[in-house]
């Protein structure tokens, strides 16, 4: 697995490994070639220091994680943990010993090459992302909105472009997944704020898909996909994107 992860990084961004450590002559790092940030350390470390039962050295890959909410979600999956030597809130430690599986891998590299980019590269290269989103019926009726018209108005959210997908997670007492929207423009001027509210902008989204609200329950979030809270914006685990374009 360590060769395949080699290749892999290679072919996907030419970039080679460097051994900045004469004492552990084997840890490699890779760096983006622009800002040279560390986007993947590969090492060898003893099992126990792992919390795993052996004391033979295992080949291991500290990848970053910007959405902290995934990172909860990725380090409760097997082969997955908080990372070995560097920050517990933003790096993960992914064994490479066939625990988990070469195609999750090199995902979860794709996204390490991302988050450590520059900001510039970051706005050019970003592939579209998937978010979900907390719609509260206290303030906003979402459904009666999506009764009069397939496009609305909505708070802009941190990071989100044009042409990504959000989930409308519609709280209380829904609680449950009813909405699958494309951002059709982003970054409309707009001020408004109360004691619950602040808004700064506003994007547009535009309806997709309607789920039924017995499908996607607060229940089956926490249940089968690790999500116990949806406060804000957040990414989108790979499990949950699966059955939620079924």
């Amino acid at each position: 697995m360590k060769e395949l992860v080699f290749s892999y990084i290679k072919d996907m961004y030419g970039v080679l490994p460097e051994y900045p450590w004469e004492k552990y002559d084997d840890n490699a790092v890779f760096r983006h070639v622009d800002n040279k940030k560390w986007f993947a350390l590969v090492m060898e470390v003893r099992g126990d220091k792992l919390g795993l039962k052996t004391k033979g050295h295992i080949p291991v890959i500290n990848l970053k994680v910007d959405d902290a909410f995934f990172r909860d979600v990725l380090v409760r999956q097997e082969g997955i943990m908080p990372a070995y030597h560097m920050n517990k809130v933003h790096w993960i430690t992914v064994l490479l010993d066939g625990t988990v599986p070469e195609g999750k891998v090199f995902d979860l590299i794709d996204m390490s090459y991302t988050a450590t980019a520059s900001s510039k590269k970051k706005q050019k290269e970003r592939a579209p992302k998937e978010w979900l989103i907390p719609s509260n019926p206290k303030y906003y009726d979402v459904i009666a909105a999506f009764e009069k018209a397939d496009e609305i108005d909505w708070k802009q959210g941190a990071g989100i472009r044009t042409g990504d997908t959000v989930y409308l997670y519609v709280g209380a007492p829904v609680s449950a997944i009813l909405y699958k929207c494309r951002v059709t423009e982003t970054d409309i001027p707009y001020f408004y704020q109360d004691k619950n509210l602040t808004i700064k902008a506003l994007m547009k989204i535009k309806l997709l898909r309607r789920y039924d609200k017995d499908r996607f329950t607060f229940a089956v979030l926490n249940d089968e996909y690790g999500i116990y809270a949806v406060r804000g914006p957040r990414g989108v685990p790979n499990s949950l994107s699966c059955d939620l374009n079924e």
